[in-house]
């Protein structure tokens, strides 16, 4: 009997496939497909986060978000100081702000 799944997954899991005894068939993605791909894996992991709230649901998150990041052709390290300096100039989410509204005129 044989499962399809048709999705991107994480590098090592052919190798616990096998090591279960069963025989997985793989392909390797052109570059725009890898892309279409990694996106969604990330729906797909935020929608698995959401269902049940696990922390191991974000760390596979940030991993599909660095792979991303990889493939747009910047690096983890450049990528974590864009982070930083948004921070430093917006902040992050530590004071539960909730924006209701903003008077104009």
């Amino acid at each position: 009997m044989k499962t399809v799944y048709g999705k991107l997954v994480r590098d090592k899991i052919p190798e616990i496939i096998i090591r279960n005894g069963e025989i997985p068939k793989t392909t390797v993605l052109k570059n725009e497909d890898f892309f279409l791909e990694l996106n969604k894996k990330l729906q797909e992991e935020v929608t698995e986060y959401l269902e049940d709230y696990d922390i191991e649901e974000l760390a596979d998150i940030v991993e599909v978000i660095f792979a991303l990041v990889k493939h747009k052709g910047v690096s983890v390290k450049d990528f974590e100081m864009l982070r930083l300096k948004k921070y430093e100039e917006r902040g992050g989410f530590d004071k539960k702000i909730c924006l209701v509204e903003v008077e104009r005129g």
